[in-house]
């Protein structure tokens, strides 16, 4: 009996080690990466990510996993464990020189927006304890690689219980680019040579560390990569691999017979949303980097005693802008990214901009190779991480994040709601006012604040189990469960304390343009040093190679367009459909005019950029105009001498039928017809 006994005591104790004995934590937080842009989740055929589908062999992948849309905020959380709402840190604002350690309200704002907006905080209350400071305390060595965004000094790393600090930089992105010369000031981090990458040296800092630790004490490596901020840049040889490998679209090539042969026998890598050789490029490198972390960690054979974290802070960047070039030398602009089949992107509320890729290896609990479905948040990292490392939870600091160990373990738990909070207007695709969403079980809630009648706020329910994409709002069809959710919110802000936006007493329904919501004014924001004679379309004007037809310069969003019956067929496929030509180059204009004919009435707007605007202004240069439904009609849109004109959009009636356009005629000068410039569709065969 007594040896029995023993037998189960050695068994508990081994059971017990097992899952006890991994000490080291490596937490990498990658930047912008988007939760299509890995492997891991089968929605990309373009990037390469080999090192974090090793990574995820060896523990398990996280499929709802969540952050802030923005950068400080997300390492805010990861840091204290509480959500950015109650923090009050709502926007990318560590690099500031301001110190603000409590968000402010906005009284008023402009008379176009219906709510105020709130002023984030920009530091962290000295007061909380930091993850690193718990573990600095727990006698654990801690060292940061890379980017940090929570403050310069008195609030940079070093400040804030990390032992090193690399390369000590408080900006948002790498300082000068990817590439040496870098141009840090800092005596312990020496220049690289031209050419090297930032990602590798970072890296190779982090293994010269790790080797040189002090072997006696644990350690807590901090590795938030640069990658894939801006500004973007990448390997030349690695933009060549990428460019090749995106190939020739196959809707270029000339017969319908050809097509269909290279379908049949080549992935359609051109017709695919994401488009930028550079973007993929940086993917790559970022992979290489945590490659390079997981050889060191074989080869120092402490791979079974550590714990290994990846996370990202955001969605993929879809606002901003590349000029790329084409295997067959076509220069095209495109997004850098698409976080497809997900809505919207970095900075907006939209799933696009908040499901990130995630990955958390634990040596001795999680089965190798496995998925969760649960859904996580950047601060349940600080309580798992305490968790697993047997570190009790700071006295009298409240937690927002959940310990989410049983999941690591195989085991079943329960996960209440979780909130995000984005109390500013925004100009990203796909943005919403400010708004705060909840997510609790497969449903999600975004509260937008007072856009509703009256000064009462608006709502968007999405059943995400069944509408990923949030393109079905249930809000209307499902009273109940809006207002069910709802009180979560208003809950949470009481409980938090949360500083939300107030109803704009400026407000002038006048100069209120719905039709602006979630349209990035201006396109795409493109690098500085892009050549200002360079038209750059909007985000959603872009026609990437093999995507979209071009008839006469003119492409269509939210509808398609065909050539016939002597007219530009355009049918609406979505809301607000227009056309848009972003190369007109018209030196002076005075009216537009246009010969159309609709079956729906409705009221139509023309937008318009010249040369000296890199994108279209928030208010102005919009002429409203009245469609009426029958036979052709003819159009005349005065307009106030525009000169230097380069880009148009028309904005359609919303409807389920086609508008028929038989040209679209620009008048420079009213007594001179030889100064009109005509688009006459009626003359294409």
């Amino acid at each position: 009996m007594k040896c029995f006994i023993t037998l189960i005591a050695v068994v508990f104790f081994l059971i017990n080690t097992a899952v006890a004995k991994p000490k080291n934590v490596v937490l990498i937080l990658a930047d912008d990466l988007g939760w299509a842009d890995t492997t891991l989740y089968g929605q990309t055929s373009l990037y390469e990510t080999p090192n974090l589908e090793r990574l995820a062999k060896r523990g398990m992948i996280f499929s709802r996993a969540y952050a802030s849309p923005i950068c400080s905020p997300t390492r805010a959380s990861i840091m204290t464990g509480q959500n950015p709402a109650r923090l009050g840190m709502t926007a990318p604002a560590g690099h500031l020189e301001v110190e603000r350690f409590d968000p402010l309200p906005s009284e008023n704002g402009p008379p176009h927006q219906k709510s105020t907006n709130v002023k984030t905080t920009t530091r962290l209350d000295p007061a909380l304890p930091l993850l690193s400071e718990v573990l600095k305390d727990a006698g654990y060595s801690t060292a940061h690689f890379g980017k940090w965004h929570l403050g310069r000094e008195p609030h940079s790393p070093l400040e804030e219980g990390f032992d090193v600090d690399l390369p000590h930089w408080w900006g948002p992105g790498p300082k000068t680019g990817y590439l040496a010369p870098w141009g840090y000031e800092n005596s312990v981090f020496k220049e690289g040579n031209p050419g090297d990458h930032i990602e590798e040296r970072m890296a190779s800092e982090a293994i010269r560390w790790l080797k040189q630790r002090d072997r006696n004490k644990p350690f807590f490596m901090n590795y938030w990569q640069f990658s894939v901020h801006a500004p973007f840049g990448a390997k030349q040889e690695l933009i060549a691999h990428y460019r090749k490998k995106l190939g020739t679209s196959v809707n270029q090539l000339a017969s319908k017979e050809e097509r269909e042969r290279r379908l049949a026998t080549h992935p359609p890598q051109m017709d695919q949303k994401q488009q930028s050789p550079t973007y993929a490029a940086m993917v790559h490198s970022l992979d290489d980097a945590v490659g390079s972390l997981l050889d060191a960690l074989d080869t120092e054979g402490i791979t079974e005693e550590t714990i290994i974290i990846f996370y990202s802070d955001n969605g993929g960047n879809i606002h901003c802008g590349i000029e790329e070039t084409s295997l067959t030398g076509q220069k095209y602009i495109t997004a850098i990214t698409s976080n497809h089949p997900l809505r919207g992107g970095k900075g907006g509320i939209h799933e696009g901009g908040i499901r990130v890729p995630a990955v958390v290896v634990w040596p001795g609990a999680t089965a190798p190779s496995s998925r969760s479905d649960l859904r996580i948040q950047s601060a349940d990292l600080y309580p798992t991480i305490l968790k697993m490392l047997n570190i009790s939870l700071p006295e009298d600091h409240e937690v927002d994040g959940v310990d989410f160990t049983p999941a690591l373990q195989g085991k079943p738990i329960e996960r209440g709601p979780t909130f995000t909070l984005l109390p500013t207007h925004g100009n990203t695709p796909h943005w919403l006012p400010p708004s705060m969403a909840v997510h609790h079980g497969d449903w999600k809630l975004i509260r937008i604040f007072h856009y509703g009648e009256n000064g009462s706020h608006a709502y968007q329910l999405y059943d995400l189990d069944n509408d990923p994409s949030e393109n079905n709002n249930l809000a209307t069809t499902h009273p109940n469960k809006v207002l069910e959710l709802d009180e979560l919110i208003e809950d949470y802000i009481a409980k938090a304390q949360v500083v939300v936006p107030k109803r704009n007493p400026s407000f002038d329904a006048n100069g209120f343009e719905k039709e602006k919501i979630g349209v990035q004014l201006g396109g795409l924001k493109m690098p500085p040093g892009f050549k200002r004679g360079t038209s750059v379309p909007n985000q959603d004007d872009i026609t990437k190679p093999g995507e979209q037809k071009s008839i006469q310069g003119w492409i269509a969003k939210n509808a398609k367009i065909n050539v016939g019956a002597n007219a530009l067929q355009v049918q609406p496929v979505g809301r607000q459909p227009f056309i848009t030509n972003a190369s007109i180059q018209s030196e002076l204009v005075s009216a537009i005019k246009l010969r159309v004919k609709t079956s729906s009435p409705g009221t139509a707007f023309l937008q318009w950029r010249v040369a000296e605007q890199k994108r279209f202004p928030e208010t102005g240069q919009k002429q409203v105009f009245q469609l009426v439904a029958g036979d052709w009609q003819n159009v005349e849109i005065p307009l106030p001498r525009v000169k230097h004109l380069i880009h148009l959009r028309l904005y359609l009636t919303d409807s389920k039928n086609p508008t028929e356009i038989e040209s679209i005629a620009i008048v420079a000068d009213e007594t001179d017809e030889s100064s009109t410039k005509t688009w006459n569709f009626k003359s294409i065969k």
